[in-house]
């Protein structure tokens, strides 16, 4: 009874700002202007499909990028010293200070058809690179912004992997190739689906980095469901494309958590 009672102020916060916002957006996805229920925005879904898949594909480019990136990074901090690691994830995430928005504009003033690169491009006397409005443009701030959400749970999985299990392979006569591929990454499995999902929830869901560094051809579901709210004042079709973009997101939630296994040591 007595955990039950410390767990009341949780299940109320459930409650309010999971559970009723929750309930909220179910209602207005099955109703009309009028209240009046209706399926008439889930069939509206269907127009939206490409959008969809390519909000879907430009998530797991850039989740894959950043895995890229964030195991070696996270590997080498791992192993330094605890001083050595500390300022290192200190150094991660220090950009995680500074506004999203202000990271982002960072990178318009950066890629602009008259920002620093070009700048830089046209005083050597060549004609200036279409950086800006394009897929690439929109993958690098997405991998720029959520890197460090990929590095976080790969650290702290890979700082915690027991030493003796690698000694124990190199006594066996594992090379340092082999000690990685069947003892470290079998390990840091959980890590690398944690971090998989924490790039590719926001990433499939965001409209303000394509908005500022894409165009209208890199329209992605964040920016559909924005405008439904905002421009096109249609709050019912955004709450349907808010719901099948919830449950999309929780199917590749269970097929990442599927395939994580339980992070067992491969037979050396």
């Amino acid at each position: 009874m007595r955990n039950k009672t410390l767990a009341a102020p949780y299940l109320v916060w459930m409650a309010i700002f999971t559970v009723i916002p929750l309930g909220i957006v179910f209602y207005f996805a099955f109703t009309d202007g009028t209240g009046a229920f209706t399926l008439a925005n889930i069939d509206n879904i269907g127009n939206y499909l490409p959008i969809f898949v390519k909000s879907v594909w430009l998530a797991l480019v850039s989740s894959i990028i950043c895995l890229i990136i964030g195991y070696p990074v996270a590997y080498y901090i791992a192993g330094r010293s605890h001083r050595g690691q500390r300022f290192l994830y200190m150094l991660v995430m220090l950009p995680m200070c500074i506004s999203f928005l202000l990271r982002t504009m960072a990178w318009v003033a950066l890629l602009d058809d008259t920002g620093i690169l070009n700048g830089f491009i046209t005083a050597l006397g060549m004609k200036p690179l279409p950086l800006i409005r394009t897929n690439a443009a929109v993958v690098l701030g997405m991998v720029y912004n959520y890197l460090p959400y990929m590095i976080m749970p790969l650290y702290t999985v890979i700082m915690k992997i027991d030493p003796r299990l690698v000694e124990a392979a190199q006594d066996l006569g594992c090379s340092n190739p082999q000690v990685f591929r069947r003892v470290v990454f079998p390990l840091s499995v959980p890590g690398i689906v944690s971090g998989f999902t924490m790039v590719f929830v926001p990433a499939v869901s965001t409209f303000y980095i394509s908005q500022k560094l894409g165009s209208s051809g890199t329209t992605l579901i964040g920016d559909v469901i924005e405008s439904q709210f905002k421009t096109a004042y249609n709050p019912n079709l955004g709450a349907a494309l808010s719901l099948v973009l919830m449950l999309l997101v929780l199917i590749c939630i269970g097929v990442m958590n599927r395939f994580s296994g339980d992070g067992e040591v491969a037979t050396v």
